[in-house]
């Protein structure tokens, strides 16, 4: 059956983050009619959070009536934090651009055999930076200084250095005409180096996703549809979606307001990892997409992460930074650190930390609480809140190391589906790297203060993130992968993945710019919109 003329959209992309952005505008490029379905809301520079104890605007759990830029998942394997609006992932993160240094991330088995990534990749890596504004961090503090003296104290064989960032640096606080993209971008102001990064930039110098990939698309006639969440998609007339797909799509939330039908030829799956495993894992349970392969949920990666801190004792300090990530460390080959700051709107995070414990201790949960009702004054007064994110600096330490989890799905929670559950991979990430250990307990000397780690995982022994990863990997077949090498679904024709769920291997860094550079990569494969048959255009 022929269902051309019914269609709502030739492509309608799942999500607005790094690959959802970017397969929006290049596909409009090249001439198609492109939706995207974002389930989070619109925010305005002025609709940022100025600190993260404002809720609303902070944390995302539309049950609740949370419509913020960020959502914490907690899985029984791991806590994982990741955004939520127009423009995903770019809203609430450190602004840090990335390329991948080890080899082990582009020669990982997984996908070695498709290509030599780093050669197929690095033309792509060039325009994503270009895309974002990507400029090297230039500036100095306390926090830059420190972290150089632990990189001396351990004698790394790369010193720190700064990080590259996708932020303004025009004169502070005034509006220029778009600098990028010879006039067709949005006006932009240089950043006043306030730190608070990652509650949102309320001062439009940072190079968010709205700023650059989504605004080019919005002006090629993208449309965008905030607030909607994708429940279900089925194929149109052949069981492969040659002749398009239909998604069902509600208002995210507990009511059943704005439900909805969309139909369109092609499918980008772009709801980041949480979400698009999620999706996909319910469509093949209930038999819309049947034909997914058994491999998806399989290698989903941490980036092997630690989050640790170091507060300084004294209530006057000050380690705020210009921006929120400055500094670099490699401790080895596969480990990368780098310094977090909030500025003065952080102070909230305080009660994401605890004691200072190590993984080795099998009764790690019950020391923690210990140690904290041994200093209730220290550990349980909310007095500890006030001045905690002038005072404190984070460290996130990430490796390239081949560790990953599993998801599986557990039915009946959801009148729209299962919901994900974590389980452990084959060598699943630990809760205990002495390195990101020493860090804390190296900054804590340096700031006269103490080191703590994460509660979550000093209480529930798992590991905390960021940079959730794979679940949908790029692999050879259906049998070893859920998408190929071009990123499309095995078994379904104009279906692609196009986010961090196809990343194969953990990159040991921030992975937005290798989400950016991979999406480009895929869009690159897809030829111009042609008159003729759609559905030959992409398929695996």
């Amino acid at each position: 059956m022929h269902y051309a003329r019914e269609m709502d959209a030739d492509w309608v992309v799942i999500g607005s983050g790094f690959g959802g952005s970017a397969s929006a505008l290049r596909l409009a490029e090249k001439g198609y009619d492109v939706v995207v379905l974002e389930q989070g809301r619109r925010f305005a520079d002025d609709d940022f959070a100025g600190r993260m104890s404002h809720a609303p605007s902070m944390i995302w759990r539309p049950e609740l009536g949370l419509r913020g830029i960020m959502q914490l998942i907690p899985f029984k394997h791991m806590m994982v934090a990741a955004g939520a609006g127009v423009g995903g992932g770019s809203l609430v993160y450190a602004n840090t651009m990335y390329q991948p240094h080890d080899d082990d991330f582009y020669r990982h088995p997984q996908w070695a055999e498709l290509a030599d990534w780093r050669s197929a990749l690095e033309p792509h890596y060039a325009e994503a930076k270009r895309m974002m504004g990507v400029v090297d961090y230039v500036g100095d503090g306390p926090s830059p200084a420190m972290l150089r003296d632990v990189a001396d104290e351990f004698d790394l064989h790369k010193k720190a250095r700064s990080t590259p960032v996708a932020v303004y640096f025009g004169e502070p606080g005034v509006t220029a005409p778009d600098p990028y993209f010879g006039g067709d971008g949005p006006a932009r102001t240089g950043c006043i180096r306030c730190g608070e990064c990652m509650l949102g930039c309320r001062y439009n110098a940072k190079n968010t996703l709205t700023k650059n990939y989504l605004h080019l698309a919005e002006r090629a006639g993208v449309r965008i549809q905030p607030d909607s969440k994708v429940t279900d998609i089925r194929p149109l007339g052949a069981a492969d979606g040659r002749d398009g797909y239909e998604l069902q799509i509600r208002r995210p939330g507990l009511g059943r307001s704005n439900r909805r039908t969309l139909r369109a030829r092609g499918i980008i799956v772009a709801a980041g990892p949480y979400g698009t495993n999620e999706l996909l894992a319910q469509c093949r349970d209930r038999g819309s997409l049947p034909r997914i392969s058994d491999r998806l949920g399989t290698l989903v990666r941490t980036n092997s992460e630690a989050i640790v801190a170091a507060t300084a004792d004294d209530p006057g300090a000050d380690y705020r930074d210009d921006i929120a990530i400055t500094t670099s460390i490699y401790p080895d080959e596969k480990t990368h650190a780098t310094n977090n700051t909030y500025g003065d709107g952080g102070d909230l995070m305080a009660l994401m930390f605890a004691p200072f414990t190590s993984g080795e201790d099998p009764h790690r949960g019950r020391t923690t609480l210990k140690l904290m009702l041994a200093e209730p004054r220290k550990w349980l007064s909310l007095r500890r809140i006030r001045g905690w994110s002038r005072r404190t600096v984070l460290f996130t330490v990430m490796q390239s190391t081949d560790q990953s989890m599993r998801f599986t799905l557990r039915r009946g929670l959801s009148r729209w589906g299962g919901v994900l559950q974590s389980a452990p991979g084959a060598e699943p990430p630990s809760t205990h790297l002495p390195i990101a250990n020493a860090v804390a307990e190296s900054a804590a000397r340096r700031m006269d203060g103490y080191p703590q780690s994460s509660l979550y995982e000093a209480l529930m022994g798992a590991p905390v993130t960021a940079h959730l990863l794979g679940g949908a990997p790029i692999g050879a077949s259906a049998e070893t992968g859920v998408v190929d090498a071009d990123q499309r679904v095995f078994g379904y024709r104009n279906m692609l993945v196009c986010d961090g769920s196809a990343v194969p291997a953990n990159p040991g860094v921030n992975p937005s710019l290798t989400i950016l550079a991979m999406t480009e990569h895929a869009m690159s494969r897809l030829p111009e919109k042609q008159t003729s048959d759609f559905a030959a255009s992409a398929g695996a």
